[in-house]
This record gives C-alpha cells, structure tokens and sequence, in this order.
C-alpha cells in the first residue's frame, strides 16, 4: 500500500481531519488489489446468487455496477416490506426502491470506487464491499433528498413530482386531513426507511475485523455530519441568519464531507490506506466538496432547469441562506447598495417569487460581484484539491479518474492558484482566521 510522509500544516491547507473515525489505518497490513478475475459477488450478500463481479468489470461503467447492486438489495427489501403488509410495500417501500433507482449521477459511489481504485483496493471482497456501501450511499441520499424536499416544499426532484407531492396525489381528499399533510408525513417515513435499509446494507456487509472498525466508524460520522449541517440550513433559513463564513460550514457539513469527502474516505479505508494517504485523501475531498456545493448553489439560480431537474431559483424562494447570495448582502451592504439590499430583502425567501423578479436577483448577484466571487473561490478550491491529490502517490490512472471527477462535480477550471483561506474553515473571501470547523454541500 502507498504511503505518504506527513508535512507541516501551512495557512492555506485544510485543518486536519478532527474526529477519530479515520484513526488505526496506519495500523495495518498492507493490502493490495487481488487478480482482475479474482472479483465475488458485486450484487448482493450470498455470492451464490449473484454473477461475479471483478473490479476493471466495474472500472468501465461504475454507476451501472452499483445500479445493479442496488436493483438485488432493493427487490429483496421491498419483498420483505411486502411481507409485513402489502400496502406498505406499495405505497412506502417501492416510491423508495424507484427514488434510489432511477435517476441520480452516482457521484458519491464514484468518487469511493476511484479512491478504492487509485489507493491499490481491487480484489475481490473489495469490490463486493465497495459496491455494498456505494449502494448505502445511495440509499442515504434518497433519505437526504427526500427530506430536504418536504422542509423546501419543493415540487419537483429529477425532472419528475417530488416523494411527498406523489403521495400527496394519493391521499385521503374528504377533508379530515388535507392530503398535502400526509404527503409529508410519508415522505418522512420514506427517508427513515432509506436510511434504515443504507444503516442494514453497511452492518451487513462482510468487512475484516481492523477496516470494520474504521469503515463503521466513518459511516456513523458521515451520518451525523450529513444531520448537523442540514440543521445549520434549516436554522440560518429560519432566523434569517446570512454570514459567508456561516454558509460555509453549513456547506460543509451538509454537502462536502458527505458528498466527496467521506466516500473518497471510505474507498481509502476499505483499500487499507494509511493515516497519512487518508488525511490527504480527506482534505482534498473537502476542499472539492465544498467547490460542488458551492457549484451547486450557483446552479440553483442560473442554470437550465431542464439541466438540473429542478425549478430554477428553488435556493432563493426558500430562503436558504447560500454562500453566494451572503456575499451578494455584504458586498451590497460595504458599497451602500440600498437598491441591491431591498432586491435581496424583497425577493428571497419568497415563496411566490415569479421569474421577472428571480431576474432581479440575477441582476444583483451579477453587478455586486457574488456570481464572479463564487466562481473563483470554486476555482480555486478545486485547484487545491488537485493538489492535495496529485501529492498523494497512487494508482496513475485510477488517480487521474479521481483528478477527472473532482473536476466534473465542482465545474471548476481550477487555473485559479490557492484558496485564500483554508478549505473548509468557514472563513470570508480573503480572510485568514483559524477555521470554525468546515464547510461542505448536497
């Protein structure tokens, strides 16, 4: 397995990774990829179930690997939930079996697949555990996706009505309880079941005893992180709360060390990274996952619609409190832009807002410099994780797929040189103080 030598902790670098779910990898043997055809069961538990999966099989279509994975675990689960009642496998456990099958880039598997790849992880319990989890992941984010739904009120998710409003269409209409009610409240129990069926998928996969230990302990950090930071969301969108530096913790924890950090995490300790690959390996996903949500906020305002299955402006009719529209408030608020202030005071956060007005948004994230800040801040962030990664000795190509997708997801040219302030600790545009513990998105 490779290794890298420890380096001082300079300014611009990453805080290290503070919890102790990374820890005891250094510990162990080293452990390289097994023979191409040595692959076991890539799509479910019993290997005598299943075809045999060997990792350059999953090389060449990765999503389609773990779409396989996930087509076996869900159909054994939602014949199970038909079992206990045929109503809730209908109504409940197959809108989740179709929400985590269809639709969805697959990123997070992605980027655990690839950092298993680049760190030499390539046998075949490996590839059977990797695709495991990288399902869980999916699942995980169905539970994410379809929550963040229900407090957003959105109405549409990939191009198509969301959870809740579906279940809403087949809710009681005599008038007891409006039908939008129990929308929600089988979406809640939605999620729960997603996350129920992502906690079984990682519990039952077959792990040796040392990266047990540090692959559960990731997945519980991973969890509670993905919770914390949507509260962050949830409680600045409510009180009205707006600070750069808040918007990029909150970030953080919702999206960055969710989305890449932790995944790419997870490939490394299931490949048997050591302490020093791990902590490079983390602190170039964050500064990336953190470009991705902030990639996404962006999105969220100017991009097609029909591009990213969602209304356009969703973000600012909520009220979220985003990097991009904090910079826009302060920026407005240094210059004195009392007309750029009363655009942002009238407009976001309303729930009606119609497109003229989203355009008056537009306009002001455009002329007080947020679009442009964020854009380089992505740059260079992006740039930093490349970095990060390319100091990392790995696997040449499965490192360049790594360098490849971190590119993709943040939609950088990162030609940018370095972040001004560390990658991920909620720090403003330029500002050097010691970070107030990261930021990441969805």
């Amino acid at each position: 397995m490779h290794s890298t030598q420890a380096k001082g902790h300079r300014p611009e670098d990453p805080p290290p990774v503070p919890d102790r779910s990374v820890r005891l990898l250094s510990e162990r043997p080293p452990c390289r990829g097994g023979p191409a055809d040595e692959g076991l069961d890539g799509c479910s538990a019993p290997a005598a179930d299943a075809d045999a999966v060997d990792a350059h099989t999953v090389d060449a279509d990765v999503a389609r690997a773990v779409e396989r994975q996930l087509d076996t675990l869900l159909a054994e689960r939602v014949a199970r939930a038909g079992d206990l009642d045929p109503g809730f496998a209908r109504e409940l456990a197959e809108p989740v079996s179709r929400f985590t099958r269809h639709g969805g880039k697959r990123i997070r598997p992605r980027f655990l697949w690839w950092t298993l790849r680049a760190c030499d992880g390539g046998d075949g319990p490996r590839v059977t555990a990797a695709l495991r989890i990288g399902a869980a992941l999916e699942l995980l984010q169905t539970c994410a996706l379809v929550h963040d739904d229900v407090m957003d009120g959105a109405r549409t998710r990939r191009g198509r009505p969301a959870l809740h409003v579906e279940a809403a269409a087949r809710g009681p209409a005599d008038g007891t309880r409006p039908a939008r009610d129990f929308g929600a409240a089988v979406a809640i129990l939605a999620g729960d079941l997603a996350l129920v069926w992502a906690d079984d998928v990682v519990a039952e996969t077959a792990l040796p005893p040392a990266v047990a230990g540090t692959v559960r302990g990731l997945w519980r950090s991973l969890r509670t992180e993905m919770v914390a930071g949507q509260y962050l969301d949830l409680h600045g969108q409510a009180m009205s709360l707006c600070s750069p530096a808040r918007a990029l913790r909150a970030a953080c924890l919702k999206s960055a060390r969710y989305s890449v950090e932790r995944p790419m995490a997870l490939g490394a300790a299931l490949a048997g990274a050591d302490d020093a690959t791990l902590r490079a390996l983390c602190s170039a996903g964050r500064c990336v996952g953190t470009a991705f949500q902030l990639r996404d906020d962006l999105d969220d305002v100017f991009a097609d619609p029909r591009r990213t299955g969602k209304p356009g402006g969703g973000d600012i009719r909520a009220g979220k409190p985003t990097y991009l529209v904090a910079v826009a408030r302060t920026a407005a608020e240094a210059a004195g832009d009392r007309r750029a202030l009363r655009v942002l005071d009238d407009c976001v956060g309303r729930a009606d807002l119609g497109e003229e007005d989203l355009d008056r948004v537009r306009e002001v994230l455009i002329a007080t410099g947020a679009r442009s800040t964020v854009e380089t801040r992505i740059g260079r962030l992006t740039a930093h994780g490349l970095r990060r990664l390319a100091a990392v000795p790995l696997e040449p190509y499965a490192a360049g797929r790594l360098a490849d997708l971190m590119r993709a997801v943040s939609g950088a040219d990162p030609g940018g040189g370095p972040d001004p302030a560390r990658c991920g600790d909620g720090a403003a545009p330029g500002s050097r103080r010691a970070g107030d513990g990261g930021v990441s998105g969805r």
